[in-house]
């Protein structure tokens, strides 16, 4: 075993009713744990997202709205999820831009403050792409010479993308098991204070504002000079996330 792991590893995988982050729901989860003993744990539940499940990603990912009738929707499934989950740092593929902020995103709509200031993150889909630079599929072929059967199923997916970890560090000397060197390698670009990319974090540790008129400036500096920007964030179509970061330096400043 290559990971040196000082609490658990979630690794998940979510299948959803589509790619927005802040307004799609998630259908089904299946989180692998792997805990420090190396002992393991799974998770996968169906999941009622309360919406029509668009026919085109039904066809991905083969769940249909008479599939999840009966499935409990994630109110009810919450805090099953948050107690297996515990205090685990979290990994998947292509996770940090999409797994991640969707589950937190359902988390902060039923009331939950699921935080992941102390959790850290592992991205395999990054590590992969820094490496070689291919999908799911691709990598499960590449580093494990495996056919990945049922694609598209989380649990089939889950498992793939932790075999696919384990081989990477198997196969490059530079990569360390610890999992706070994977959180880091796993970034791509400028390091994000939220999911979704919209607050940057600079050189300086500075969270900085990634779009529009004032990328690049300083967040609190920003905040200070036009209250109303503030304002407009919270009330626009950003996710639940991204708000509660914005809104953790608005009070950050009034301290």
């Amino acid at each position: 075993m290559n990971l040196d792991l000082k609490r658990p590893l979630a690794v998940f995988d979510l299948e959803t009713t589509g790619v927005n982050v802040g307004s799609d729901r998630i259908v089904e989860i299946s989180i692998l744990k792997i805990n420090p003993d190396y002992s393991r744990e799974t998770l996968t539940m169906r999941i009622n997202p309360e919406m029509p499940i668009p026919l085109v990603t039904s066809e991905i990912h083969g769940i249909y709205d008479i599939d999840i009738i009966d499935a409990p929707t994630f109110k009810e499934a919450a805090s099953k999820i948050q107690d297996f989950l515990g205090d685990a740092d979290l990994g998947g593929y292509n996770s940090n831009r999409f797994d991640v902020p969707v589950l937190v995103e359902e988390f902060l709509r039923v009331g939950i403050a699921f935080s992941m200031k102390d959790r850290k993150a592992i991205d395999i889909q990054n590590i992969f792409h820094k490496k070689e630079q291919r999908t799911l599929v691709a990598a499960y072929k590449f580093y494990c010479d495996k056919d990945l059967v049922n694609a598209h199923s989380a649990e089939a997916d889950t498992l793939a993308t932790y075999e696919v970890l384990e081989a990477q560090l198997s196969k490059y000397d530079d990569l360390q098991g610890d999992v706070d060197f994977l959180s880091d390698y796993s970034v791509m670009g400028m390091k994000s204070a939220d999911f979704a990319r919209r607050i940057g974090i600079n050189d300086d540790g500075v969270e900085v504002f990634n779009f529009g008129k004032n990328k690049g400036k300083s967040v609190e500096e920003i905040f200070k000079k036009e209250p109303g920007y503030y304002s407009w964030m919270m009330n626009g179509d950003f996710p639940r996330y991204t708000k509660q970061v914005i809104t953790d330096i608005k009070k950050r400043i009034e301290k």
